[in-house]
């Protein structure tokens, strides 16, 4: 039987605060469908998860930025579950930590494709999948306090391409607003992800907890409490606004 609270589709949902958020979201009452890239066994975890909840999951492999990545994951959405009244744009990447000028092009490009383009590619379709409908939905985009913080020596790409979607989620949300659609984001802190050693910096937030007010990094669930709560009924009237969810960075 399908979920009354409808089936939001998350991305990048096998690991970190995508986990987290889908199994908030289960936990909620929702349908989820998730996407992962590589990592089957971690999103069939993530499935056995939402099971022993008494929810209902689905695992997507797709990788985001590929142009039939939109197409392919609306086909998949199981035919049982039901109706798709939420998005989350969680899938992201960083590429390697290093200097701009020392930052190969292949990776900038990849970390735009990811995080930009595919983030509106999918989000383009399912906005038409609901105007097609007269349906109203929910959108939280998932950016970065390095949006704002500029991430120099790091990786400056990727605070640019953060911003972007800031900036994406504002005239989005304002547009979409006369057809009941709202569009949010959420801006984490330094968090307790896998991000950090992917990008060679493991012990990031252990190194810069003393610069975070609260001293402390983000556990992946504040973050995924944050993006629930944009996608609920409790947040009816807020769009267009992005939540720095940092810990007062």
């Amino acid at each position: 039987m399908s979920n009354a609270s409808g089936t939001v589709l998350v991305t990048g949902g096998s690991r970190g605060i995508g986990a987290e958020a889908v199994l908030l979201l289960a936990r909620e009452g929702h349908d989820v469908v998730f996407t992962y890239r590589e990592r089957a066994e971690a999103a069939e975890t993530v499935v056995r998860q939402v099971h022993a909840l008494g929810g209902r999951a689905w695992a997507v492999q797709a990788d985001m930025a590929a142009p039939d990545a939109p197409e392919r994951v609306l086909a998949q959405m199981p035919p049982d579950a039901a109706p798709l009244v939420g998005l989350v744009n969680n899938a992201g990447i960083t590429g390697p930590l290093g200097t701009f000028a020392d930052t190969a092009l292949d990776t900038m490009r990849r970390v735009l494709e990811v995080n930009v383009l595919g983030l509106y590619a999918l989000t383009q379709a399912v906005v038409r999948h609901w105007l097609a409908q007269g349906q109203p939905g929910v959108i939280v985009n998932v950016s970065s306090a390095a949006a704002t913080l500029g991430s120099p020596g790091e990786y400056v790409h990727y605070a640019a391409s953060k911003a972007a979607v800031e900036t994406f989620t504002l005239g989005l949300g304002k547009e979409l607003a006369p057809h009941g659609i709202r569009v949010n984001c959420v801006s984490p802190g330094t968090s307790l992800t896998e991000i950090h050693a992917i990008a060679g910096d493991a012990n990031k937030p252990a190194r810069v907890a003393s610069r975070i007010p609260q001293g402390r990094a983000g556990e992946p669930q504040e973050i995924a409490e944050a993006i629930v709560w944009l996608l609920s009924p409790r947040s009816s009237y807020v769009t267009g606004t992005v939540l720095r969810v940092a810990g007062g960075l």
